[in-house]
């Protein structure tokens, strides 16, 4: 964990501004772009990319996937800018909870998978590079986004500590754990088998 250098108050600015950044429901957005329809009315419900994905439009998922990265890289990199670590961390936390707990859609939101991975890239490339090939890897292997990400977020401290990274072990924990709690209802299909794949159409 860093050094607190920055004022209360400035701390409490960052987390409201990044807050509001990650609260943004690209997802929802991209699916009225492309005229798919409300994304809440379709597959899981989710707003993430993976269930953007779930439409049969890659473009429109890898655009969610893109803008949802960028909320969590975007509030740490102006927060380290215009304040210090300290913000930084804080900015991409609560980013992270903005994504998943958003003011607009009265505080249902994404599972945090691609801010989380944003987040992670943007305080640490290192580590977010590690975090975003073990996705890779067991979303290539398994097909299931949802352990992918579990098992990503799970890794993410073990990464930080072996890239050199400590002040980033806690808040890789705190992360950590609202990934798994964002996705307790993908685990349970996890464990009865009626989880579906990565591709497949709602």
């Amino acid at each position: 964990m860093p050094a607190l250098t920055t004022p209360l108050a400035g701390l409490a600015l960052t987390a409201l501004l990044a807050y509001l950044l990650g609260s943004m429901p690209f997802g929802i957005v991209m699916a009225r772009v492309f005229g798919l329809g409300d994304l809440r009315q379709i597959g899981s419900g989710n707003i993430g990319a993976t269930n953007v994905l779930r439409t049969g439009n890659k473009l429109a998922a890898f655009l969610t996937l893109v803008l949802d990265a960028g909320k969590g890289a975007i509030a740490v990199l102006t927060a380290r800018a215009l304040a210090g670590e300290d913000a930084a961390q804080l900015a991409g936390f609560a980013a992270f909870l903005g994504h998943c707990f958003p003011v607009w859609l009265g505080f249902k939101g994404g599972k945090g998978v691609a801010t989380f991975l944003g987040t992670l890239l943007a305080l640490s490339f290192p580590v977010g590079l590690a975090a975003c090939a073990t996705w890779a890897v067991m979303a290539a292997v398994l097909r299931y986004s949802s352990l992918a990400a579990l098992t990503a977020a799970a890794l993410s401290p073990l990464w930080a500590l072996a890239l050199g990274q400590s002040g980033l072990t806690l808040l890789s924990i705190a992360l950590a754990v609202l990934v798994f709690y964002r996705h307790s209802a993908n685990i349970r299909r996890l464990r009865d088998g009626s989880e579906p794949r990565i591709g497949r159409k709602s």
